[in-house]
Formats: structure tokens, sequence, C-alpha cells
């Protein structure tokens, strides 16, 4: 549907010893917004005991763009409202994020798009992500080539302008976790589904199916996402 949103990632990622190195390249667009958004990626991965506990440190930095496509614009593409919105300059952006992990318990914190909390005179948008919160535990059913386990999820995230949003669901993980099942509601009144496929822990493809809002149930259907991964190390 011409002018329906649209996200596309790219993301390139290299570990040695305790140290992680990535690039992500975010590209979105909707109606005549389009935003484009490069940041490098340094993660620290600090040991502690056993059960391979270890606490993570990440920092992002990089750039973001925001623009209006005056080929789309139907009307005057020489407003000078268009003109001013687009001459805006390229700002610096990141985020920043620790989790704890062990065989079983996974806990996260995070702040995104650090320039919209730094920053005072940030330019209103909408649907801005202030934090992230999320704890999950990972129960082991079985073990070997056909093994089994579950991971319950609670999430809890901040969106300026909106009331702070709830997520709880549960992944479910078969054939020593080659085969993956997950399903989340959101506070919102809307849920998440996926199901994906990691052979060989190599080539990794999952699709996932959110439901639209409660609010917007009625003008338009929910949103699809598709993920691709290969891993150069095998």
């Amino acid at each position: 549907v011409p002018g329906s949103p649209l996200t596309q990632n790219l993301t390139a990622d290299y570990g040695f010893g305790r140290v992680g190195l990535g690039l992500t390249v975010n590209n979105e667009s909707a109606g005549l917004q389009r935003q484009t958004r490069v940041v490098g990626s340094y993660a620290y991965h600090l040991p502690l005991s056993g059960d391979n506990q270890q606490l993570h440190f990440g920092v992002s930095l990089g750039f973001m763009s925001q623009r209006l496509e005056n080929a789309d614009i139907y009307g005057n593409p020489s407003d000078p409202m268009v003109g001013q919105y687009n001459d805006r300059k390229t700002y610096l952006d990141g985020d920043f994020g620790v989790s704890y992990t062990s065989d079983h318990l996974n806990i996260q914190a995070s702040v995104p798009n650090l320039k919209s909390v730094l920053k005072k005179d940030v330019i209103k948008l909408a649907d801005v992500a202030t934090f992230y919160t999320a704890v999950s535990y990972r129960i082991l059913l079985s073990e070997g080539a056909e093994g089994v386990d579950a991971e319950p999820k609670v999430a809890y995230r901040g969106v300026k302008g909106f009331d702070n949003i709830w997520d709880a669901g549960a992944q479910m993980s078969i054939a020593n976790k080659q085969v993956f099942l997950l399903g989340m509601y959101h506070s919102t009144k809307n849920a998440t589904f996926g199901l994906g496929m990691d052979y060989k822990r190599q080539y990794l493809i999952s699709a996932t199916y959110t439901t639209q809002t409660s609010a917007l149930s009625n003008y338009t259907n929910g949103s699809f996402e598709l993920n691709l991964r290969l891993n150069l190390n095998k």
C-alpha cells in the first residue's frame, strides 16, 4: 500500500575476547516521512561466576537524518515548510544498554534514542522509545538433539507522549533451539506471534506478525516482520 510504514534494518557484528563490535543501518518510511539512522556499537562482556553468569554493557553512537520525500508530495513541493524541514542538519544519536545473563535468567535494561533524552530542544515526533526493560527465565524441559525449552518473558517499555507499555509472553524452542515459536500479549490490547528456524546455528529465518492495537484495529491491519541472519563463524 503506498505510504504504508516500512522499516528496513541491516546489522553486522563481530566479537573477540570480551569485546563485541557492530554496525546497524536503519531506514524507515511512513507517508512522506523518511528516516535513516546509522550507528556503530561497542559491547563489553564481563564474566562473573558459575552458571555462565555475565554482565554486559553496550553503547551505540552514530547519526540520524529525517526528511520529507518531495517526489511523493501531492501539491507544491516548493512549500517553504517542506524546505525548512529538509534543511535540518543530520544529528548525533545513540543508545545505551546493560544486561545480566546466566544459563537461565536474563535481565535487560536500555535507553534508546539518547538524543531525545539529552537534547532539550528535541523536535516532537510520535512513537519515540524512551526506555526498555525485560526479564526472562529459561526452563529446560529436555536435553539432547531433540531438546525442548521454554522461556517466559515480561517487558516494560516507555513511549514518549503515551502510557508505558507492558509485554508478557513466552518462546518455545525445540530440536535443540533450532526451531522456535513465540507469542506475546501487549497492554495496548494487541498480540505478536512468530516462528523461526535456526538451522545448525548458522542460517536463521524467522517471521512475526503483530496485530493492530485496539484503537486502530478498525482502520488498518497489523504489521509483518521478516528476519534473516547468517553466521559466518560456523
